[in-house]
């Protein structure tokens, strides 16, 4: 299992085995912070009760170490944010989730009580799985590939497969698309007593963000003492996530999100020569956006790097990038994204930093504005006439297995307006999730540690809160923030046009590639016979290449297939 993971942590690994072998934790390392032997893990604490296998980073590690410290609670023998999570846990139990700011996935056991508990992060952007097995217990990785490694979940879960197939779905809340193995939900813990003679586990939320702007209500204070509020919360969380022990860089588009971001670290007063700015393109002036990202840099000292996708590398590293996937990914705009993160460790950068979530929180999707029901479901895809997929190929036998499509339905104060639920369902159940599993991969693949400091749930709540012509006006989103960005910040006023894609897949796919495209959706048919009727997936296959359609969604849908068909063959 560990060896599957040596992609997430090619510095360190450990092992730690209970001494009635009852539980094993073990740990594969990105040494971020405190390098040294003393990050060293699983940890275990001094007496010996505690031991902990940690996937992430304590952004506020250090003003909890003081506390800890300051209340004769912990002496640290080192400087990592390993050791503070132990501490804190050590210290105030569960209540120290609330205490932290970061991105975890962690698992922590109580030799006193033989207790084992799980956590994930308030959205999910450290991955955990979960097996638990029909005799009891518990198996958890943070990719399922670890768990494929010993055997476990090698059966396509075929509710999932054809949630994904008819409607696009790409993240469920009880199952992945892997027999027998489900993610444990962003904002949640699961528990296992090994005195419990049932082995049961309990999963249960630590983290409610509807219920959390619920109590909050609407924010009808005047503009500027918001304005006031999410200057001083986002500039805290660039520099909490500006703290490493390794080269730290950044990702931009030519949008309003990394214009801010981009202003945010110069703000910070860091050597700017020593913060590189990474940017993909593909060579297709129609797509990339790389004038508008370096006008966004002129007049800095920020070493930019274009890190260019060419059709060719297309075939191979979607292969690798399927092989640390967990199911389907985002196309050739998540292969973009993995290239990047190449350049970035190329360039000796460890740490990336990028502007993820701000569209979520401040509507910046253009269907926002159309948004009038609290259960209006969010689109696939904007900017196109046709229907991204092609349901009529999905065999009945498989459709009728589809899982159902996520639901958050709240009726409080907040979560019962359409714009706040809708915003609610991309955070917690649709666009970002999908997103930062995307993310997370293209970014770990590469031994790249990605941080999203708009995430800050501090951040997220506030923009919520806002009532809707602080989000949306006649022809634009995010409004407040665009003021916030502009009359605080000195961010640039650059923005690339809006576009529905941000690589030219679709006349990759119909042109350079063309013949791998037939050869990798026969692999899938192949993989699945039983999955899409032969007969329409390759009529409506052949009228795409033809140049019929003005999306290729579908088409990456049966890639799919293909690339798992070829990166775990046996596995049926």
């Amino acid at each position: 299992m560990l060896a599957a993971l040596a992609h997430r942590g090619p510095d360190d690994e450990g092992m730690w085995i209970d001494p009635e072998r009852r539980v094993v934790l073990g740990h594969r390392r990105l040494a971020i912070i405190d390098r040294s032997a003393a990050g060293h893990q699983p940890m275990v604490s001094p007496d010996g009760r505690w031991v902990l296998a940690f996937n992430g980073e304590i952004y506020n590690y250090a003003e909890l170490a003081a506390e800890l410290t300051a209340g004769g609670h912990w002496q640290f023998s080192g400087s990592s944010d390993t050791e503070v999570l132990l501490a804190a846990w050590a210290t105030w139990g569960e209540a120290s989730l609330d205490h932290l700011l970061g991105m975890f996935a962690f698992a922590i056991w109580d030799q006193r009580d033989r207790r084992l508990v799980l956590v994930r992060d308030r959205f999910g952007v450290k991955p955990l799985y979960l097996h638990l097995p029909r005799s009891g217990g518990i198996v958890s990785a943070s990719e399922i590939g670890a768990l494929h490694a010993v055997g476990i979940g090698t059966r396509p879960d075929p509710s999932a497969w054809a949630g994904y197939l008819l409607d696009g779905q790409m993240e469920f809340a009880d199952r992945s698309f892997w027999s027998e193995v489900m993610p444990l939900p962003a904002g949640h813990l699961a528990r296992w007593h090994q005195g419990d003679a049932s082995g049961a586990v309990t999963i249960e939320p630590w983290y409610d963000l509807a219920a959390a702007v619920d109590a909050a209500g609407w924010d009808d204070r005047p503009d500027d003492e918001v304005l006031d509020e999410s200057e001083a919360l986002v500039r805290e969380a660039v520099a909490l996530r500006f703290r490493s022990d390794v080269p730290v860089g950044i990702a931009i588009s030519g949008g309003l999100d990394s214009s801010t971001l981009l202003a945010l670290v110069d703000a910070l007063g860091p050597d700017e020569a020593g913060v590189h700015a990474f940017t993909f393109t593909t060579g297709d002036p129609t797509y990339d956006e790389l004038p508008w990202v370096q006008e966004l840099v002129a007049g800095t000292a920020h070493p930019l790097h274009d890190c260019r996708l060419r059709s060719g590398e297309v075939p191979e590293l979607a292969e690798e990038l399927q092989r640390v996937s967990d199911g389907p990914f985002g196309g050739l705009p998540t292969l973009a994204y993995a290239r990047l993160f190449e350049r970035a460790r190329h360039h000796g950068v460890t740490v990336v930093l990028d502007g993820q979530g701000m569209d979520e929180q401040w509507a910046g999707y253009d269907y926002y504005r159309s948004v009038t029901a609290v259960d209006q479901p969010t689109p696939i895809l904007q900017g196109t006439s046709t229907s991204p997929t092609r349901a009529g190929c999905v065999t009945a036998d498989l459709a009728s297995l589809a899982a159902p499509a996520p639901s958050v339905k709240r009726a409080g104060p907040l979560s019962g307006d359409p714009l706040v639920a809708a915003q609610i369902r991309d955070l917690t159940a649709v666009k970002l999730p999908r997103a930062l599993r995307f993310n997370d991969r293209a970014s770990m693949a590469a031994s790249c540690e990605l941080r999203e400091p708009f995430l800050d749930h501090r951040l997220v709540e506030l923009a919520l809160r806002q009532r809707r012509d602080r989000k949306l006006d006649n022809s634009t989103g995010k409004v407040l923030l665009r003021r916030l960005a502009r009359e605080r910040l000195n961010a640039r006023d650059v923005a690339a046009p809006k576009r529905p894609v941000q690589t030219p897949q679709r006349e990759w796919l119909r042109g350079p590639l063309r013949s791998w495209v037939r050869d990798l959706v026969a692999d899938g048919m192949s993989w699945q016979p039983d999955w899409l009727t032969a007969a329409g997936a390759w009529g409506e296959l052949d009228q795409f290449l033809a140049g019929d359609g003005d999306n290729a969604f579908f088409v990456w849908q049966w890639l799919s297939l293909g690339l798992v068909a070829r990166t775990r063959p046996h596995h049926r």
